[in-house]
Parts: C-alpha cells; sequence; structure tokens
C-alpha cells in the first residue's frame, strides 16, 4: 500500500501535456518522441522533468522571453501544490537535455509556408527567397567569451560576447527556413555557402551587396535557382549586349586575370539606375543590381528594381525575432551549449508564431505580412494557458485562436523612411572593464561591520 502512494505522488508531479497539444499540429510529439529516441534520451527516465516536456519548454523560453524559468514551467502546466520545480532543477534538465534533440527538431519541423495564392510570396512562378544575418549579445560568462569571442575596436572590447547567425528567409511568410550559428568572428560570406545548399530550382534568392562573390553566385547556379542582387559601383563589368529596357548582359568573372583572358565567366544582367526623389537615401547615386533573369522582356528592369526592395523583408523579420519575440537585450545562457540551444529554441518559437499567422492569413484571405507578429505573439501568450482538455474543445480552442490572429491586421506601410539613428549613445557611467568582473565582495554582514566612529 506504501509503494502505492509512492507511486501516485511521482504521478502527480509528472507533467502534463494538456496545454502543449494545442500547438502538436505544428510541432507533432511523434517526431519530437523520435528524435529523442535517436539521441538517446528516450531511454533515460526522468518523472519530474522527462526530455520531451524539456524540448517544449526550450521552445517556451523562446515565447515567453521576459520571464524566468519558473514562470515558464507555470505558463506551460496547470497549478499542482508544491509541484513548480526550482530554477537549478529546470537548469540541470536543460543540460541534460543538450542541444542534439532541438537542432536536429528544427530543420525536421520547419516548413515553408507560401502557397501559389499568399500574397508577394512569388515572382513569375519563382519563391522568392532572402538571405541575411544577425548577431544576438550573449551573457557575459568566461566560456561564452571564449567560445563566441567578443567584437570590438581598438578602444575596448564589446559589453558582452556575441553570436552570429545566418538565415535563408521566406519572403512571403516571414519563415526563417534554415538557420545556422557560428561565433560572431565569422563573416556571413563563409556561412553561406552552407544555406545554399538548400536552395531549389523554383527560387530567387534576394541579397544585399555584401554577400556577392563569384563562388556564390556560381553556387547558386548550380542550384538551378535564380540571383537577384545588389552590386557594389567598384566592379568591373564589359557589357556583351545591350538589352531594350537600358540593362545589358555581362559577365562574372572569378578574377580581373580571368576577366582579361575571357575564363570561367558567368552569364548575368546588370541594372544600372538611380533616383530622383531628393527624400529618399541614395537620391541621385548609381545603383546596381545583378541578376540571373537574362529575358528583359519577361523581367523588365523597374519590375526587378521594384522586386529587389522586398529583401527588406527579411530585415522586418530579424526585427520581429530580436526585438518583439526576444524583449531581453542579452540571452540568459551562461554556456555555449546552452546558448545553441535557447537560440534554436527561439527560432522554433518564431516558426509556431508565423504558421499560426500563415493559417490565419489563409483562412481569411489575406497576406500573412498584413498581420501582426507582436499582436499574435500577445494572442497565444495569453490564450495558451486556456487550452482546454476535451479533443471537441481543443478543435474549438484552435479556430478561436485563429480567428483572433486574423483580427491583428495592421494598416497599411505608409510611404516614409527614418534615419538609421539612437537618442542616446553616450552615457554618464562608467564603462566596465575587466578589473569590474570580479569585484571584491563582502565578507561581512551589514550590522558586523560597522563601526562608531568616537
Amino acid at each position: 500500500m506504501q509503494r502505492w502512494s509512492m507511486d501516485a505522488g511521482a504521478l502527480a508531479q509528472f507533467p502534463t501535456a494538456e496545454r502543449l497539444r494545442a500547438l502538436k499540429r505544428i510541432i507533432p510529439r511523434a517526431k519530437i518522441q523520435g528524435i529523442l529516441r535517436r539521441t538517446g534520451h528516450a531511454r533515460r527516465r526522468y518523472l519530474r522533468l522527462p526530455a520531451w516536456f524539456m524540448v517544449w519548454f526550450v521552445i517556451a523560453l523562446g515565447l515567453f522571453c521576459r520571464d524566468s524559468h519558473r514562470q515558464v514551467f507555470k505558463w506551460l502546466q496547470p497549478f499542482r501544490r508544491k509541484n513548480t520545480p526550482g530554477r537549478s532543477t529546470l537548469c540541470e534538465a536543460r543540460q541534460r537535455l543538450g542541444v542534439a534533440p532541438l537542432q536536429q527538431l528544427a530543420p525536421q519541423v520547419i516548413e515553408l509556408q507560401a502557397t501559389a495564392g499568399t500574397p508577394g510570396a512569388f515572382y513569375a512562378g519563382l519563391r522568392l527567397m532572402a538571405v541575411d544575418g544577425f548577431v544576438l549579445d550573449v551573457a557575459d560568462s568566461p566560456a561564452n567569451a571564449r567560445i563566441f569571442g567578443r567584437p570590438g575596436s581598438h578602444r575596448s572590447p564589446a559589453a558582452f560576447p556575441q553570436v552570429r547567425v545566418l538565415a535563408l528567409c521566406e519572403v512571403g511568410s516571414h519563415v526563417l527556413w534554415r538557420t545556422q550559428i557560428k561565433p560572431c568572428h565569422c563573416s556571413e560570406v563563409t556561412m553561406a555557402p552552407t544555406l545554399l545548399r538548400f536552395l531549389q530550382d523554383d527560387m530567387l534568392l534576394l541579397w544585399d551587396r555584401g554577400f556577392l562573390s563569384y563562388r556564390l553566385v556560381q553556387q547558386v547556379i548550380q542550384q538551378g535557382a535564380h540571383l537577384l542582387a545588389r552590386v557594389k559601383n567598384n566592379m568591373v563589368f564589359r557589357p556583351l549586349r545591350r538589352l531594350g529596357d537600358g540593362s545589358y548582359v555581362a559577365k562574372l568573372y572569378p578574377s580581373a586575370r580571368h576577366r582579361d583572358h575571357d575564363e570561367g565567366g558567368l552569364l548575368i544582367r546588370i541594372i544600372e539606375y538611380t533616383l530622383n526623389d531628393s527624400g529618399r537615401p541614395g537620391s541621385g547615386e548609381k545603383h546596381r543590381l545583378l541578376t540571373t533573369l537574362l529575358d528583359a522582356r519577361q523581367h523588365p528592369a523597374k519590375r526587378l528594381i521594384v522586386l529587389y526592395h522586398e529583401r527588406w523583408e527579411e530585415e522586418l523579420t530579424i526585427d520581429e525575432l530580436k526585438t518583439h519575440q526576444r524583449e531581453r537585450p542579452v540571452l540568459r545562457s551562461q554556456t555555449p551549449a546552452g546558448v545553441i540551444q535557447e537560440i534554436t529554441g527561439l527560432l522554433l518559437a518564431h516558426y509556431i508564431v508565423r504558421v499560426l499567422m500563415s493559417e490565419a492569413a489563409r483562412r481569411s484571405k489575406q497576406s500573412p505580412r498584413r498581420l501582426s507578429f507582436t499582436g499574435t505573439l500577445k494572442v497565444l501568450r495569453c490564450r495558451l494557458p486556456e487550452c482546454p482538455k476535451s479533443r471537441s474543445g481543443l478543435t474549438r480552442w484552435y479556430n478561436e485562436l485563429l480567428a483572433e490572429i486574423a483580427e491583428e491586421v495592421l494598416p497599411q506601410r505608409r510611404n516614409r523612411i527614418n534615419p538609421r539613428v539612437i537618442k542616446r549613445k553616450m552615457s554618464n557611467w562608467r564603462k566596465k572593464r575587466p578589473e569590474h568582473r570580479h569585484y571584491p565582495q563582502p565578507t561581512k554582514k551589514f550590522l558586523s561591520s560597522v563601526v562608531i566612529l568616537s
């Protein structure tokens, strides 16, 4: 009889999947269990915090970024007396889970969301994709600084170590489809070949001028995809044939020597233009685009110039994740493995929000880019604890969730620009330096340190 009471007590502490069932359509539990079997976590039995629950817990850290570990646990679990683990217990469970389950889960569940009817997702039958990178400040621990590096200048090192993330983004849905995480000193150009392997022959890739190189353009062509990219004005292109829209066909060479001998050139098209609106940045300056779409009749120059600016949708996607979702200046993890695990959870959480927005947009027959990411995130945070137990109640809850998200409609974007500046750059406080990192700590209680002067 005593043994039965112990088992019942253990079962009472076992996490329930009641609230997590709401999101199993996006990240099926079967895929999580399959990955846990492959990584060996399924053989380990942890009644209090099993591996499947900790996968969802790490994703929830990306949904409730401002909240503590204990509070995130409460968002996922209904109240039971003395059932909320301490922070150290949850951190140890994260360490047991490790990095492998989340990193294997992400490419299996993150899928392209745009369909042929999604506004702004395709051009001439080609799916619009963009590649760009961003950095995240991580906790200032010796391990993070050693693995990820700390940027800086000749004056002083940066305040925090940083990690660099490069992402291949679906422009029409803002889904960060494939990502790569590296130390901050790795350049985006050297990281790009890994992501370009995922390009498909029905894709049109957009990237900024910093990515342009012969090797990367060649890789895009070998993948069967097309490219529309900005080009630096100091690059040399010799026109081979002028086209009716003012653009011209040229070749891109590996080096100046190859250009002089006409060896190994890639056939491309160059579009040069300027702007005559003094209120726009770059007005009066020459701008250049490079593309592998050579037919000027099917792809007129002005249409491609306008299309190139769809690349800014990935900038908005990065802003969603870094500013509105993360909501904290520095990631919380103190170890490199924890940082990678946390970033992967953040990316999976972003995907969950974007899938909900895409489905809500399809049902309401509008573009997912017209829906508010911040509004959707807040709706999900608010409604997740309300998820019912019954199957019929769960279906009704999910439909009402999508209906509420569909009402988070943004106004039409205004024709405006803003300078890339900040209001406050300097501080009256002294800068933190190496001598401040291990500051002397009190050895006595305050009262014991008081000495009356007579």
